[in-house]
């Protein structure tokens, strides 16, 4: 679905992203895991379109896409949750969620993903009229996730949901990640947190100063030894 080929990327003249190569197949979960300043989140504005790579090429569907314009991009069938959220907090939850179905692709079919939300996190159908910024953390991560799914997208990129959150919550957005990939949204996940995201990944790619260093499947990625030494502490 999408492929990454020998791209590069810099903030001026830092260099963020170095001969970055890797594909997400359709249908799967892909995690992306590496130590902070690894270029991860860098990676996935680039896809969004939001920093312009210098050099290779980003492909979505055998189209590509380096060089659009990041509302082409989303109206194609990506969408980003950016890390810290980022909701409107003076706006309600349901008023979030219609800007998320911002394009016009979206606009057609608002209420079916609406709904489709919704069953997903019941609790913000029953916080649909609250102002954002009164919901908990735990309930404006769910609101970040859900209005990146009322773009109709094809392709979900998840920055760091896990941030800022309690155990307990971290394993239940684990667990609706789990439940959006089931419903046939490939996922691309950046996360701190490895062990779970190496529980629910198909495939992982580890990165560190820009470039991807390792990967594999994730059961295979679990068991290596500078996996297991720098990121779970074995």
């Amino acid at each position: 679905m999408l492929n990454v080929q020998e791209v590069e990327s810099y903030y001026g003249e830092f260099q963020a992203l170095r001969d970055l190569t890797f594909d997400v197949p359709e249908g799967k979960i892909v995690a992306l895991l590496g130590p902070n300043a690894a270029g991860k989140t860098t990676t996935l504005r680039t896809i969004s379109g939001e920093v312009q790579c210098r050099r290779g090429e980003v492909s979505y569907a055998g189209q590509r896409i380096d060089g659009l314009k990041p509302e082409k991009i989303v109206d194609m069938g990506i969408s980003q949750v950016p890390e810290g959220r980022k909701l409107f907090n003076s706006m309600t939850v349901r008023e979030n969620l219609e800007l998320g179905a911002y394009t016009k692709r979206a606009r057609t079919s608002l209420r079916k993903n609406l709904e489709k939300t919704y069953h997903i996190f019941p609790i913000l159908y029953e916080r649909s009229n609250l102002l954002a910024g009164h919901l908990s953390g735990g309930e404006q991560q769910m609101c970040a996730i859900a209005r990146g799914l009322m773009s109709n997208p094809k392709l979900l990129m998840i920055d760091e949901m896990s941030l800022g959150l309690s155990p307990v919550l971290v394993k239940q957005m684990f667990d609706m990640v789990r439940t959006i990939s089931t419903t046939g949204v490939t996922i691309l996940l950046v996360e701190q947190q490895v062990n779970y995201a190496l529980k629910i990944s198909d495939f992982v790619y580890i990165m560190e100063n820009g470039t991807i260093i390792l990967s594999g499947p994730a059961r295979e990625i679990s068991g290596n030894e500078h996996v297991k030494k720098a990121y779970l502490g074995i």
